[in-house]
């Protein structure tokens, strides 16, 4: 199977016996006896395709961040990820059509299996129960994204028995999407097991966390035609310290020493670390390298690994993780003055003397500092395709150490069985930080949670050390944990946001998050104005509050719905 929680052993042998399955047809999915390949078959779909959109990984939507540029080989490769980038999309953008078809085929697939589950007796399948909430909660992630992606979807379920082409995408607002798939994971909370016999299988602590994830969501209550935030709910926020409860207080997660062991098979899959894990593997009897995270092996550096080279660091990201003489972030200054600039002249880079926070080199590939594990070259300028439009760094994170015998040998580049989280630990741990801060409770025990984070980058051992001495480190690193003085609640509030930031850079949730908390509009306008000097392809981006929060409503999905689709507020009306 697909998903799975923290644990030791590994579904590979389950997934051989019962290779996932393609779309069954009419007569295969009416027969009780397919059942397996049923729920297997929407286990497994985002394992199946060679597909940008045919994966968990959120990255060519996380370009609409202040975290990322696209990438790649110019603002003509893959350009509707550009124009998502620049913000300027419209209901022709390919990108987001495909998302959509790819997660709507995932809903289907959970519901044949949903249909065929709820048709047989507990006599005739022993976990039929626990199937159909496994089955519930996978069809409520796919919902999830969705809804934070387009805003006005159409929801159904596996009773539904009418046309889909019939739906309205408007006949549930936000709110009640939201709640309807929060309280799916909380209901399957109640019957899933702590543990499943195969690792691949959804459990009690996975359905927790995501309704921890989406209350979080759902406490900001949105307003329908501008998405200001306008209220907050505190119900739901001590509703999301509850169940993030569950999980701190279970013994069974925890945060790895290093960091950078989440970025090997061999410690980071099915680690204490990870919450809820999309299963990979390689030398699995299927074509290729196996079943891998496609649409992440695009941003694969050039260098060792020969890779595309997409979703790149952006500058205001590496800017961030510079920190001021007591190792504290520059809140509100630290883009005054870049970090590590490439001068093409020298064949150096510049402005390499600040503090910064050690995950700058965790996270994000620079010339001349060491590249995980390699040991033939440092990082170089030239592993970037583009060196004009983008500069000079690459995405460190997901991919193992090009000399690892974890890596697949030969194309796709960067290919491993290295898992993809969909919820760690520290997540847990910074929501719950989150939820007391908004609450204005217990603002003390919301530094602790944050400085848990905070402080495994502090372990020196860990730190990159330089390339050419290893009795120095690659950078002037300086990481303090916040005091208790001066812990306000606008003071954690702003800590609490920018260490979410650093801690999960380019795991495609910061334009979510932006969006969440209400500062998408100020915060990337800000970004666009410090960036456009050079980044010149930036120089008529701007965000368009109202608007630019959720994507369109595509004119073929409109077109597929008999002209039933209402648009989403901010863009051109179909009719």
């Amino acid at each position: 199977m697909v998903l799975a929680l923290a644990g030791t052993t590994s579904c590979s042998d389950f997934l051989e016996e019962q290779k996932p399955q393609g779309i069954l047809d009419n007569d295969q999915v009416k027969d009780p006896s397919n059942v397996d390949n049923l729920v297997i078959s929407a286990y497994a779909i985002f394992t199946t395709a060679e597909d940008i959109n045919s994966s968990f990984s959120m990255w060519n939507f996380d370009v609409r961040s202040d975290d990322a540029y696209k990438g790649g080989g110019g603002t003509g490769d893959l350009a509707d990820i550009h124009r998502m980038e620049i913000m300027d999309v419209d209901a022709t953008n390919g990108n987001g059509d495909s998302k959509w078809y790819h997660l709507y085929t995932s809903v289907q697939r959970c519901n044949s299996a949903l249909r065929m589950l709820e048709s047989m007796s507990d006599a005739q399948l022993k976990d039929r129960k626990v199937q159909i909430e496994e089955m519930k909660v996978l069809r409520g992630h796919f919902y999830f994204e969705l809804s934070r992606l387009f805003n006005r979807i159409p929801y159904f379920e596996e009773n539904y028995e009418g046309k889909i082409s019939d739906l309205s995408n408007v006949e549930f607002t936000r709110d009640q999407i939201l709640e309807k798939i929060a309280a799916t994971m909380e209901e399957a909370a109640n019957v899933l097991p702590e543990s499943q016999s195969e690792i691949g299988r959804i459990n009690k602590y996975i359905a927790t966390a995501y309704a921890a994830k989406v209350n979080l969501y759902r406490a900001y209550k949105q307003d329908e035609t501008t998405h200001k935030v306008i209220s907050i709910d505190q119900n739901l926020l001590q509703k999301v310290v509850s169940e993030c409860d569950v999980l701190i207080n279970s013994g069974k997660y925890g945060l790895l020493d290093n960091f950078q062991d989440l970025d090997k098979v061999s410690t980071g899959d099915n680690s204490k670390e990870g919450v809820f894990q999309v299963q990979y593997s390689m030398n699995d009897g299927s074509a290729s390298a196996g079943r891998i995270n496609w649409s992440n092996l695009l941003n694969a550096p050039q260098g060792p690994y020969s890779g595309d080279g997409f979703f790149l660091p952006s500058q205001d990201l590496i800017d961030a993780y510079q920190t001021d003489e007591n190792g504290l972030p520059l809140f509100d200054t630290y883009y005054k003055k870049h970090f590590d600039v490439w001068n093409a002249e020298e064949n150096k880079c510049d402005n390499t003397t600040a503090n910064v926070d050690p995950r700058v080199d965790f996270i994000v590939g620079r010339p001349g500092v060491t590249w995980k594990t390699y040991g033939e070259t440092p990082y170089k300028n030239t592993w970037v395709r583009d060196q004009a439009t983008y500069g000079q760094h690459s995405c460190k994170r997901f991919f193992v150490s090009p000399e690892s015998n974890e890596m697949f040998n030969g194309w796709p580049w960067g290919a491993s069985a290295l898992n993809w989280n969909i919820i760690r630990y520290s997540d847990i741990l910074l929501w719950k930080a989150e939820a007391l801060i908004e609450m204005n409770q217990n603002l003390d025990e919301a530094r602790q949670l944050i400085n848990e984070v905070r402080g495994r980058a502090a372990h020196k051992q860990y730190w990159v050390k330089d390339f050419n001495d290893d009795t120095k480190f690659a950078a002037n690193y300086k990481i303090a944990l916040y005091p208790q003085a001066g812990w306000t609640q606008d003071y954690a509030r702003k800590a609490l946001r920018y260490e979410s930031r650093l801690e999960t850079a380019m795991e495609g949730e910061r334009f979510f998050d932006l969006v969440r908390w209400g500062i998408a509009a100020e915060t990337m306008n800000a970004y666009f104005a410090h960036e456009k000097g050079s980044r010149t392809y930036y120089n008529n981006a701007k965000f368009t509050e109202g608007k630019d929060e959720y994507l369109p409503i595509s004119i073929t999905q409109y077109n597929l719905s008999n002209g039933a689709y209402t648009q989403n507020p901010g863009y051109a009306s179909f009719k």
